[in-house]
Protein backbone atom coordinates (compact mmCIF):
# COMPACT_ATOMS: atom_id res chain seq x y z
CA UNK A 1 0.00 0.00 0.00
CA UNK A 2 2.77 2.34 1.24
CA UNK A 3 4.65 2.11 -2.21
CA UNK A 4 1.61 2.79 -4.21
CA UNK A 5 1.20 5.41 -2.88
CA UNK A 6 4.91 6.22 -3.19
CA UNK A 7 4.38 5.40 -6.83
CA UNK A 8 1.49 7.64 -6.99
CA UNK A 9 3.30 10.69 -5.72
CA UNK A 10 6.29 10.36 -6.87
CA UNK A 11 5.47 9.13 -11.05
CA UNK A 12 3.99 11.58 -13.55
CA UNK A 13 1.28 9.33 -15.23
CA UNK A 14 0.42 10.39 -18.70
CA UNK A 15 -3.34 9.77 -19.66
CA UNK A 16 -5.15 10.21 -22.99
CA UNK A 17 -7.72 12.43 -23.42
CA UNK A 18 -10.89 10.37 -22.86
CA UNK A 19 -8.88 8.57 -19.80
CA UNK A 20 -8.67 11.67 -18.12
CA UNK A 21 -12.47 12.35 -18.94
CA UNK A 22 -13.63 9.15 -17.50
CA UNK A 23 -11.48 10.21 -14.25
CA UNK A 24 -12.83 13.23 -13.93
CA UNK A 25 -16.44 11.64 -14.05
CA UNK A 26 -15.53 9.49 -11.47
CA UNK A 27 -14.34 12.49 -9.42
CA UNK A 28 -17.69 14.00 -9.97
CA UNK A 29 -20.15 11.40 -9.42
CA UNK A 30 -17.85 9.89 -5.91
CA UNK A 31 -17.62 13.38 -4.64
CA UNK A 32 -20.87 14.81 -4.87
CA UNK A 33 -22.23 10.82 -3.51
CA UNK A 34 -19.48 12.02 -0.53
CA UNK A 35 -21.03 15.14 0.14
CA UNK A 36 -24.34 13.85 0.55
CA UNK A 37 -23.15 11.49 2.56
CA UNK A 38 -21.33 13.55 5.01
CA UNK A 39 -24.14 16.23 5.07
CA UNK A 40 -27.25 13.02 5.59
CA UNK A 41 -24.97 12.04 8.91
CA UNK A 42 -23.98 15.52 10.10
CA UNK A 43 -27.17 16.76 9.87
CA UNK A 44 -28.69 13.35 11.92
CA UNK A 45 -26.32 14.63 14.54
CA UNK A 46 -27.00 18.42 14.37
CA UNK A 47 -30.80 17.02 14.94
CA UNK A 48 -29.37 15.69 18.26
CA UNK A 49 -29.81 12.69 16.68
CA UNK A 50 -33.45 12.56 16.42
CA UNK A 51 -34.52 13.09 12.37
CA UNK A 52 -32.15 12.23 9.53
CA UNK A 53 -32.46 14.55 6.60
CA UNK A 54 -32.69 13.81 2.99
CA UNK A 55 -30.11 16.70 1.50
CA UNK A 56 -30.13 18.05 -1.79
CA UNK A 57 -32.37 18.54 -4.49
CA UNK A 58 -31.64 15.56 -6.62
CA UNK A 59 -33.63 11.77 -6.75
CA UNK A 60 -29.93 10.38 -6.28
CA UNK A 61 -27.63 10.61 -3.12
CA UNK A 62 -25.56 13.56 -4.96
CA UNK A 63 -25.12 17.33 -3.66
CA UNK A 64 -23.32 19.13 -6.42
CA UNK A 65 -21.27 21.55 -4.93
CA UNK A 66 -19.15 18.67 -3.56
CA UNK A 67 -18.14 17.86 -6.94
CA UNK A 68 -17.67 21.82 -8.06
CA UNK A 69 -15.17 21.72 -4.96
CA UNK A 70 -13.33 18.04 -5.85
CA UNK A 71 -12.73 19.22 -9.38
CA UNK A 72 -11.48 22.55 -7.99
CA UNK A 73 -9.11 21.32 -5.67
CA UNK A 74 -8.12 18.46 -8.18
CA UNK A 75 -7.20 20.90 -10.81
CA UNK A 76 -5.29 23.15 -7.90
CA UNK A 77 -3.34 20.52 -5.84
CA UNK A 78 -2.78 17.65 -8.29
CA UNK A 79 0.75 18.79 -9.36
CA UNK A 80 1.42 19.59 -5.83
CA UNK A 81 0.34 15.98 -4.54
CA UNK A 82 3.88 15.92 -2.95
CA UNK A 83 3.40 18.30 -0.29
CA UNK A 84 0.43 17.36 1.76
CA UNK A 85 0.00 20.65 3.60
CA UNK A 86 -0.21 22.85 0.37
CA UNK A 87 -3.03 20.21 -0.69
CA UNK A 88 -4.55 21.09 2.96
CA UNK A 89 -4.62 24.42 2.81
CA UNK A 90 -5.49 25.09 -1.12
CA UNK A 91 -8.15 22.75 -1.01
CA UNK A 92 -9.49 24.73 2.53
CA UNK A 93 -9.47 27.76 1.16
CA UNK A 94 -10.64 27.64 -2.53
CA UNK A 95 -13.70 26.05 -1.26
CA UNK A 96 -14.46 27.95 1.55
CA UNK A 97 -14.56 30.24 -0.78
CA UNK A 98 -16.60 28.71 -3.20
CA UNK A 99 -19.08 28.14 -0.38
CA UNK A 100 -18.82 31.66 0.94
CA UNK A 101 -19.43 33.34 -2.32
CA UNK A 102 -22.37 30.63 -3.34
CA UNK A 103 -24.03 30.79 0.10
CA UNK A 104 -23.77 34.59 -0.34
CA UNK A 105 -25.67 33.89 -3.79
CA UNK A 106 -28.26 31.60 -4.03
CA UNK A 107 -30.67 33.62 -1.90
CA UNK A 108 -30.37 36.37 -4.43
CA UNK A 109 -30.81 34.50 -6.79
CA UNK A 110 -33.62 31.81 -5.38
CA UNK A 111 -36.51 34.44 -3.50
CA UNK A 112 -34.26 34.54 -0.19
CA UNK A 113 -34.21 30.64 0.15
CA UNK A 114 -31.17 29.85 1.37
CA UNK A 115 -29.33 26.12 0.75
CA UNK A 116 -27.68 26.08 4.68
CA UNK A 117 -27.03 28.31 7.17
CA UNK A 118 -24.84 27.89 9.86
CA UNK A 119 -26.46 30.10 11.96
CA UNK A 120 -28.61 26.90 12.38
CA UNK A 121 -26.13 24.31 13.15
CA UNK A 122 -23.82 23.32 16.23
CA UNK A 123 -20.11 24.05 15.76
CA UNK A 124 -20.53 27.02 13.95
CA UNK A 125 -17.60 28.52 15.44
CA UNK A 126 -15.87 31.05 12.99
CA UNK A 127 -19.61 31.63 11.42
CA UNK A 128 -19.32 34.29 8.80
CA UNK A 129 -22.89 35.23 8.22
CA UNK A 130 -24.46 31.73 7.94
CA UNK A 131 -22.49 31.11 4.58
CA UNK A 132 -19.14 29.35 5.96
CA UNK A 133 -17.64 28.34 9.53
CA UNK A 134 -14.24 26.92 10.41
CA UNK A 135 -15.52 23.58 11.12
CA UNK A 136 -16.75 23.57 7.29
CA UNK A 137 -13.21 24.99 5.78
CA UNK A 138 -11.12 22.71 7.54
CA UNK A 139 -13.52 19.76 7.23
CA UNK A 140 -13.02 21.05 3.23
CA UNK A 141 -9.10 20.79 3.80
CA UNK A 142 -9.34 16.74 5.00
CA UNK A 143 -11.88 16.35 1.80
CA UNK A 144 -8.69 17.40 -0.12
CA UNK A 145 -6.41 14.85 1.33
CA UNK A 146 -8.94 12.10 1.37
CA UNK A 147 -9.44 13.25 -2.61
CA UNK A 148 -5.59 13.45 -3.61
CA UNK A 149 -4.43 10.83 -1.25
CA UNK A 150 -7.05 7.92 -1.37
CA UNK A 151 -9.88 8.31 -3.70
CA UNK A 152 -7.75 9.62 -6.96
CA UNK A 153 -5.22 6.51 -6.44
CA UNK A 154 -7.91 3.99 -6.20
CA UNK A 155 -9.44 5.65 -9.60
CA UNK A 156 -5.87 5.54 -11.75
CA UNK A 157 -5.66 1.66 -10.51
CA UNK A 158 -9.39 1.24 -12.08
CA UNK A 159 -8.03 2.46 -15.02
CA UNK A 160 -5.01 -0.32 -15.33
CA UNK A 161 -7.20 -2.67 -14.05
CA UNK A 162 -10.41 -2.28 -16.22
CA UNK A 163 -10.19 -2.53 -20.18
CA UNK A 164 -9.94 1.25 -20.73
CA UNK A 165 -13.51 0.70 -22.97
CA UNK A 166 -15.23 -0.98 -19.75
CA UNK A 167 -13.19 1.69 -18.04
CA UNK A 168 -14.68 4.86 -20.03
CA UNK A 169 -18.27 3.21 -20.39
CA UNK A 170 -18.92 3.31 -16.31
CA UNK A 171 -17.18 6.07 -15.58
CA UNK A 172 -18.97 8.13 -18.26
CA UNK A 173 -22.42 6.38 -17.70
CA UNK A 174 -22.66 6.90 -14.23
CA UNK A 175 -21.44 10.55 -14.22
CA UNK A 176 -24.33 10.79 -16.95
CA UNK A 177 -27.15 9.41 -15.16
CA UNK A 178 -26.47 12.05 -11.96
CA UNK A 179 -25.72 15.22 -14.08
CA UNK A 180 -29.16 14.27 -15.96
CA UNK A 181 -30.87 14.07 -12.49
CA UNK A 182 -29.46 17.12 -11.50
CA UNK A 183 -30.72 18.84 -15.06
CA UNK A 184 -33.72 17.45 -14.83
CA UNK A 185 -34.72 18.90 -11.13
CA UNK A 186 -32.53 22.00 -11.41
CA UNK A 187 -33.65 22.99 -15.17
CA UNK A 188 -36.27 21.08 -16.87
CA UNK A 189 -38.63 20.16 -13.96
CA UNK A 190 -38.85 24.02 -13.46
CA UNK A 191 -39.61 25.16 -16.85
CA UNK A 192 -42.01 22.29 -17.87
CA UNK A 193 -43.90 22.47 -14.53
CA UNK A 194 -42.73 18.78 -13.40
CA UNK A 195 -42.69 16.72 -10.19
CA UNK A 196 -39.30 17.42 -8.94
CA UNK A 197 -37.55 15.03 -6.55
CA UNK A 198 -37.73 17.11 -3.41
CA UNK A 199 -41.91 17.21 -4.22
CA UNK A 200 -41.98 13.54 -4.38
CA UNK A 201 -39.74 12.95 -1.67
CA UNK A 202 -42.18 15.02 0.68
CA UNK A 203 -45.09 12.80 -0.24
CA UNK A 204 -43.25 9.90 0.51
CA UNK A 205 -42.29 11.28 4.22
CA UNK A 206 -38.82 12.27 3.87
CA UNK A 207 -37.32 15.12 5.94
CA UNK A 208 -36.00 18.38 4.15
CA UNK A 209 -34.37 20.97 6.28
CA UNK A 210 -34.86 24.79 4.05
CA UNK A 211 -33.52 27.88 5.63
CA UNK A 212 -35.29 30.85 5.07
CA UNK A 213 -32.80 34.52 5.31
Amino acid sequence: MKKKLNDYINNDYQFDFFTKVGIVCLVIVVSGIFGWLYEFIFYFFNSGMKRFYYRGGNFLPFINIYAYGAMIILFLTYKKRKKPLQVFLISMLSCGLLELVTGWFVPRLNNGVRWWSYNEEILNFGNIGGYVCLRSVLFFGLSGLLLIYIILPWIFSLTHKLNKKVFLIISISLCSIFIIDELYNLIFARVLFLPRATDIYKKLGFNFQYFMK
